[in-house]
């Protein structure tokens, strides 16, 4: 479905409001709540009509209004929103509703056979399961937003499939001759009740209207789970930096989801931390950048507030939201209606594994190597066709099925390149090598660490020498026609009570070198789960070893090169769909960590002297977009450079071709 008016300058307004804080609303204004709008440029905002408390904020025949509420919020708030054009979808909590979880506790999901809500000590909500009658109470809650408000979208937060051994999900299991003690069985239970809690939501929805758009919101979108994905009409990708996300996350998944076909946002925060928090600010450089990345990697926006139980809008929060959307507001037209200009396709983990984990440490480790690589890339699942892409990266422990092995020699066979690591590349029944990679496999090492050589063709900044490396390595022999460029040393011995060596690790023995990391004309194979290690240790030479493998494989294909932008910075090409124009997106942000593990972004260091190169272009013009000033290009061939004399944090660098 083509999502109607999905705008780039969203809020997503919190509204959690205990039933116990009295006078809610008694200082909202509509001149005031118009006036933050403006402040902010804003042009859609998410409202409430019901949070996670479980209150209403309107007049309702199906729920209870909260209890310190006098008036139609809601109303009064879409009142606005239409005098100022301001789109205005409308947030009901699906999973959570306190005040339900209370009344009605046998309603509640049951993770596991002998779990049991916690009423004395828990100050938190509790989950519901849609297999119970709560299912239909939030269908009536749904039903009555849309006939009275008509509102342009619908966003049913906390909703995932979910495993649950309560009454009504064993009686289900037990009528439909599924076994409750299979885990399977229950896990088939948990994706039955999910798909029918979105189909009765869609169907409520379009018994009103046929273009209201619908998003259930899990806090991620699982990659591999394109069926999930669309039970939505839009994506939104909820991650904010500095609320256990981190930066890392936003890129991943927005590499992943863009191939899905479907218009996105992406989801930050201007808390300092995450959602719930009052008085909490980002500095106005970090929307900035967040806003910006967004953009980048093909997103629209959407910062997330949370409204004082007063009704009123604080407009230092509309000040901060304002300093980043002013300047989206400028930029978004170079990014509508373009698509990702990609080299390579990382096969993720997550994906082929179906775990459900976002924080799934191969992917991470991948994407993370490839940005500050400087390399166009996206993040796939095995409905992608590998054939649009010059390589294609199999991080870590994607063993292969007799289909994924076809389809990997086919693309062997038209020109296509692979990277291996770790497992990657097994066959899935027999530890053998199903594609050839240069190498047979000759077993899981017994030594953790072992410790990387780099061969002497292989440039390293601290020179030839043995690297530690923490993860799992695999060993292997060497096929004629194919080269090593790293070597895999052994410590003396495992670490044990037995027998052990200074403070973590033994040393390596000299002289016991064998073969661990080779490259043909096509493919590279790496010895090391080097993706998780640099999740996890983030070790310089873990970097270094894949960026000699890039460069073995890809050389002179690399679309783009770019010069000067250090490792936190990021860059993106992307195409008019009519493939008129181009657009190089260069970012960088300093950024530190603060507190327990919270990355901020602060201040803006200007960059100077850089140089973009882009192959396989001749443009007629080249600009800096949004001031729309010329720059200066040099064509050499079919490689078109720019120098950059100036970046302060984001730049669009416009190619009319």
């Amino acid at each position: 479905m083509k999502v109607k008016d999905l705008r780039y300058r969203q809020v997503h307004l919190d509204f959690h409001t205990s039933p116990a804080i009295p006078s809610v609303g008694e200082r909202f204004s509509k001149e005031q709540f118009a006036e933050a709008l403006k402040r902010g440029h804003v042009d859609s905002i998410t409202l409430f009509s019901k949070c996670h408390h479980g209150y209403s904020y309107h007049p309702t025949k199906v729920n209870q209004m909260h209890p310190g509420l006098k008036f139609d919020l809601l109303g009064e708030q879409l009142d606005v929103c239409r005098e100022l054009h301001v789109n205005a979808p409308v947030y009901i909590s699906a999973g959570f509703d306190e005040k339900e979880a209370n009344i009605h506790p046998e309603w509640l999901n049951k993770p596991t056979p002998n779990a049991g809500a916690d009423f004395l000590n828990g100050a938190y909500y509790k989950l519901f399961c849609y297999n119970t009658p709560y299912m239909d109470q939030l269908e009536a809650e749904v039903a009555e937003v849309m006939e009275r408000y008509h509102p342009i979208g619908i966003f049913l937060d906390i909703s995932a499939v979910r495993t649950c051994y309560c009454q009504n999900c064993l009686k289900s299991m037990r009528e439909k001759g599924l076994d409750p003690h299979n885990p399977a069985d229950v896990a088939k239970q948990g994706e039955d009740v999910y798909a029918e809690y979105c189909r009765r939501i869609e169907r409520t929805v379009r018994k009103y209207d046929s273009e209201t758009y619908i998003f259930h919101n899990a806090g991620n979108i699982t990659r591999g789970r394109r069926d999930i994905a669309d039970y939505n009409t839009h994506l939104e990708l909820e991650s904010l930096p500095t609320g256990g996300w981190g930066y890392d996350h936003f890129p991943m998944s927005a590499a992943y989801v863009r191939n899905l076909g479907m218009e996105y946002l992406g989801m930050t925060g201007k808390f300092h931390t995450t959602w719930g928090e009052f008085g909490g600010f980002k500095h106005p450089n970090a929307l900035r950048y967040e806003t910006a990345l967004s953009l980048a990697f093909g997103a629209k926006c959407s910062i997330g507030d949370q409204m004082h139980p007063s009704g009123e809008m604080n407009l230092s929060t509309y000040d901060l939201i304002g300093a980043a959307y002013q300047e989206v507001e400028a930029k978004e037209k170079f990014c509508r209606g373009t698509k990702a200009v990609s080299d390579i396709a990382v096969l993720s983990c997550e994906a082929v594994a179906k775990t459900n984990d976002r924080n799934s440490k191969p992917d991470i480790g991948a994407c993370r190597m490839l940005l500050e690589g400087k390399y166009l890339f996206d993040l796939i699942d095995l409905e992608t066709a590998f054939d649009a892409y010059k390589l294609l990266i199999l991080p870590d422990s994607i063993r292969l099925d007799n289909s994924l092995t076809a389809r990997l020699q086919a693309y062997l066979e038209h020109g296509g390149k692979i990277l291996a690591t770790g497992t990657s590349g097994l066959d899935q029944t027999e530890d053998a090598f199903a594609i050839d990679l240069g190498v047979t496999y000759c077993g899981k090492n017994e030594y953790r660490p072992s410790y990387m050589v780099p061969a002497e063709t292989t440039k390293m900044v601290n020179d030839s020498t043995s690297y530690v490396m923490y993860s799992e390595a695999q060993k292997i022999s060497v096929n004629p026609g194919a080269s090593v460029f790293a070597y895999r040393a052994e410590p003396y011995f495992n670490r044990t009570p037995e027998h052990f060596s200074s403070h973590q690790h033994t040393p390596d023995q000299p002289d016991s070198r064998s073969p661990a990391a080779v490259y043909t004309s096509q493919t590279a194979y790496i010895g090391w789960n080097i993706f998780e290690d640099y999740a996890t240790k983030g070790s310089l030479c873990l970097k270094e070893l894949f960026l000699n493998a890039m460069e073995y494989l890809l050389h002179n294909e690399k679309t783009i090169i770019v010069e000067g932008l250090p490792d936190r910075g990021v860059v993106t090409l992307t195409k008019s769909l009519d493939g008129q124009k181009m657009y190089v997106h260069l970012l960088f942000a300093h950024t530190c960590v603060r507190g327990n593990g919270i990355e901020v972004i602060e201040d803006i260091v200007d960059l100077h002297q850089l140089k973009v190169s882009v192959r396989g272009v001749h443009p007629k013009a080249v600009k800096s977009q949004p001031d729309n000033t010329d720059m200066e290009y040099v064509q050499n061939g079919d490689t078109v450079t720019i120098p950059v004399p100036v970046l302060s944090m984001h730049k669009i660098i416009e190619l009319s071709l």
